[in-house]
């Protein structure tokens, strides 16, 4: 089988929503600027010989829409014959566009893909207001319904954490891990290596420096009274982007690259959407029973952390302390934010990076998925 490699992959800082200095650029704008970086930094790949562009957004409608992924093409300088897409599967909508250029290097539809991320929460909130809701898929709406897909998803991290009884506590001691861990990465300057400064910001606005166990427990529940979730132990809303040159292994050794990674497999799953924050389980599962290894010999599990009370319980699951030293080592989602188009690319650029620093072979980046899904993917370092 055509084996494809992630050659390289680079991202935007993460902005804070609304009030952050990404607030006011437009998502197809920076994502262009990081396109454009990334074919610079590769001039290997001849942008001509680009076989597609392939987007991931969450919710592209709006100020975000009109397959944005043309328009970022276009923006970035690629000739007007290199076609674009842009696809979503909401939280994992990136990854899924690197699972798509995957598949097509697989049956032979191409040997070179640009492979983009993008969301700008400034502009388009939770997505979910600009959509028309379904009754029958609406808990709060009166009557019969079949399924929880716009169930506010803090409510239904709150059911996860009852389900699996997952303590306040533990939840506010691995948010604060990862606030630690996000603020060292950007003081050390681990972040810096995957990040494109955009205008005066290099580097991720979210990590709190003075964030404590203190003032964590201080705070109140958000989606219950008797709740556990709180702002202090889910991701916030950001904006961001990342982009990613995907090569078929043989053609990037013959234009003399040295790939960064060979993606081994990948897997989607679903369950429950009220539920939807063990969505990962099974799609771990099936992507580590696929690339033929086990989670012990995982060397860094990165899993987006929408909520500390979806991680914990997933990890516990799979086989991995949500605590032990492989699980996302340099911070997560409840740090650095939660663009939902670019973070499925955003930790994939950490997970390289990561295998880098730690001189690992394997590694896993797995995601929850609003709607009630999931989402795995395998490489393995070169």
């Amino acid at each position: 089988m055509r084996r494809a490699v992630i050659v390289d992959i680079v991202r935007s800082p993460v902005g804070r929503a609304h009030k952050g200095s990404l607030a006011g650029v437009r998502p197809d704008d920076l994502a262009a600027h990081v396109l454009r970086e990334l074919l610079d930094r590769n001039p290997a790949v001849a942008p001509d010989a680009i076989d597609d562009v392939i987007c991931g957004c969450a919710f592209p409608w709006g100020e975000q829409g009109y397959n944005v992924g043309r328009g970022i093409a276009l923006l970035a300088g690629l000739p007007h014959h290199v076609p674009a897409q842009t696809i979503t599967r909401l939280c994992a909508s990136s990854l899924q566009a690197l699972r798509s250029a995957v598949h097509a290097i697989a049956v032979g539809e191409g040997s070179a893909f640009a492979v983009v991320g993008v969301e700008s929460v400034s502009r388009v909130g939770r997505g979910t207001e600009l959509s028309e809701p379904n009754p029958r898929l609406d808990p709060a709406a009166p009557g019969e319904t079949v399924g929880a897909v716009f169930m506010p998803m803090g409510v239904t991290a709150e059911l996860v954490a009852d389900d699996h009884t997952v303590s306040r506590e533990e939840m506010d001691r691995f948010a604060q891990r990862s606030q630690e861990r996000a603020v060292a990465a950007r003081a050390s300057g681990f972040s810096a290596r995957e990040i494109v400064p955009v205008a005066e910001l290099a580097a991720d606005e979210s990590p709190r420096a003075g964030s404590t166990l203190e003032k964590l427990a201080a705070l109140e529940p958000v989606f219950r009274a008797d709740g556990r979730v709180t702002a202090g132990n889910s991701c916030p809303l950001n904006d961001g982007a990342a982009a990613a040159l995907v090569l078929e292994e043989q053609h990037a050794l013959r234009l003399g690259l040295r790939p960064r990674a060979r993606v081994l497999a990948s897997a989607v799953s679903a369950v429950d959407p009220s539920r939807m924050g063990v969505g990962p389980i099974a799609a771990v599962r099936c992507a580590l029973d696929r690339a033929g290894i086990g989670i012990a010999d995982v060397d860094i599990f990165e899993l987006n952390e929408a909520f500390a009370a979806q991680v914990i319980p997933v990890c516990h699951e799979v086989g991995i302390d949500p605590f032990d030293e492989r699980v996302n080592p340099f911070g997560g989602g409840i740090a650095i934010g939660h663009p939902f188009g670019m973070t499925g690319l955003r930790i994939m650029s950490t997970l390289l990076n990561a295998l880098d620093e730690r001189r690992g072979r394997y590694g896993i980046e797995s995601m929850c998925v609003g709607g009630g899904q999931g989402q795995a993917m395998v490489v393995e370092r070169l």
